[in-house]
């Protein structure tokens, strides 16, 4: 796969107002990219935006559930470049539940965040990058519910899914073009989405729950610490980019011991479901 240099590359960053997304464009302009930034929270868009100055080529607070205003965003920024060089898909939300507990309304929020955010990304970038045949790179952060049934995150792991799958093609399709792809499948990070999980049906507040949360955050890699990982897969050209050794490890149980796999799972799942009576 196309290794990708980052000096002087045209780089999009969505989420790029805290989290993950925040890092990844500090990283970026460190390797001397310059960024095109978009965030749903302008307060936050803003202070990424302070911070890196003059290396931003340009920046807009928008929700990429809005395909047409993605598209906009695109546009203007063509107006400046033919194409972009990168486009990192980060923006996200997480929503977990049982689904008895669960509407649809829960489920099709996720979706259309987490999945069609970034096809909306996609759609207005990539294919002015192919036109251009300077080659490029894209990077879609799914999660390690992406790669494993981890227990009540059905909304998130249908969205994380369809992203491996549409990055599994894109892998195959964008090559003719000297387009690379690279799929991200984080653990756990430490960012402000930890916060805002909506987990339907649960009492947040709940001793046990706030145990849970404060072990996972305490297993967490930081949010510089992930996007190093998706930078550095980018630059090795390497389609898969694990943040922790944890997924890691699970990524190659699950093919190379598939009992393991079977019974990890199914303890984690008793487990989980002893916090939720």
């Amino acid at each position: 796969m196309r290794k990708t240099s980052f000096d002087g590359a045209v780089t999009v960053i969505t989420g790029a107002g805290s989290g993950i997304g925040r890092s990844a464009a500090h990283a970026a302009v460190q390797r001397g990219a310059r960024v095109v930034l978009t965030d749903v929270q302008a307060d936050g868009l803003a202070q990424t935006v302070d911070q890196l100055g003059d290396a931003v080529l340009h920046h807009d607070a928008l929700d990429v559930t809005d395909a047409d205003a993605v598209q906009d965003f695109a546009d203007r920024v063509h107006k400046e470049v033919d194409a972009v060089d990168v486009v990192l898909n980060v923006a996200g939300i997480s929503t977990w539940g049982r689904i008895e507990d669960l509407e649809l309304r829960h489920w099709r929020r996720t979706v259309e965040i987490d999945l069609m955010g970034p096809i909306h990304v996609m759609h207005a970038f990539v294919p002015p990058m192919v036109r251009a045949g300077q080659g490029g790179h894209v990077a879609n952060v799914s999660s390690a519910a992406g790669l494993f049934g981890l227990p009540i995150h059905a909304p998130y792991s249908a969205a994380k899914f369809g992203l491996r799958g549409v990055s599994e093609v894109l892998r195959f399709d964008l090559a003719a073009h000297d387009i690379g792809v690279t799929l991200v499948c984080p653990g756990a990070v430490a960012t402000p989405l930890v916060g805002t999980v909506d987990i339907v049906g649960v009492d947040r507040d709940d001793p046990k729950m706030q145990k849970a949360i404060n072990g996972f955050v305490k297993h967490a890699v930081t949010p510089d610490q992930a996007a190093e990982s998706m930078l550095r897969a980018v630059e090795k050209g390497r389609y898969m980019a694990f943040t922790s050794r944890d997924v890691r490890l699970g990524w190659y149980a699950q093919r190379y011991v598939p009992f393991g796999y079977d019974a990890a799972m199914r303890l984690m799942n008793r487990r989980v479901r002893s916090l939720l009576r």
